[in-house]
């Protein structure tokens, strides 16, 4: 009886090191311990970096799961091979890691702009729908006196603006007030995986995918 390789390759890989080897992009399984201690050092592919002393770029590149197939049946012919990942996955090279300090600055800045860009959005709204004039008369109404523009009604609707914020986005400082994905992160989420679908269906259709012959 053959032995069983269970293989799972996600829908995007990072490396940081111009030659890929199978342990760099895929989770590997077999009953057979040699194999698997073989197959990691496998090489899978080599990112060609610029001669000269020009800033080392980043590279992407997809492959289809039948080139890694390929590679291994190589070397293993009799091998069983069971996909539990991705058909086609993205594998991206990136020279440099970030610095922690730049991470941060950049941080910041998107800090600073979601909340001026966040401050404008309220007020042009509360303008477009006249929430100031709304309050004024329903203040009138019930009160029999003219609002002064800082009543109960602008205090409660300022804590209730910001308190639904905050469980909306499920964050208050560094503590969730759940334990479910927060609307950014799902957001963000979906959005890398609408750009490695682009990047798979593009690279399909020109042809310039990693594939077998």
């Amino acid at each position: 009886m053959s032995d069983t390789l269970y293989l799972k390759i996600g829908r995007n890989v990072a490396v940081h090191k111009p030659g890929v080897v199978l342990k760099d992009i895929a989770s590997l399984t077999c009953t057979n311990t040699d194999i698997i201690h073989k197959l990691k050092t496998m090489k899978v592919h080599t990112f060609h970096e610029p001669t000269g002393k020009g800033k080392k770029k980043q590279q992407i590149e997809v492959f289809s799961i039948l080139k890694i197939i390929e590679d291994i049946g190589r070397e293993y012919p009799s091998l069983d091979i069971q996909n539990l990942g991705e058909q086609d996955f993205v594998l991206e090279y990136i020279p440099v890691e970030e610095p922690k300090w730049l991470g941060i600055i950049k941080a910041v800045l998107i800090c600073i702009l979601v909340f001026f860009g966040s401050a404008f959005t309220i007020m042009t709204f509360n303008n477009d729908v006249g929430v100031a004039d709304v309050f004024q008369k329903f203040y009138q109404q019930v009160m029999g006196v003219k609002s002064s523009g800082f009543t109960t009604l602008e205090v409660c609707y300022a804590i209730g603006l910001a308190l639904g914020i905050l469980i909306f986005f499920n964050h208050i400082g560094r503590k969730k007030v759940t334990h479910d994905p927060t609307p950014m992160q799902v957001q963000m989420r979906k959005y890398e995986q609408d750009v490695d679908t682009t990047f798979v269906e593009n690279c399909s259709r020109k042809g310039t995918n990693v594939n077998v012959d």
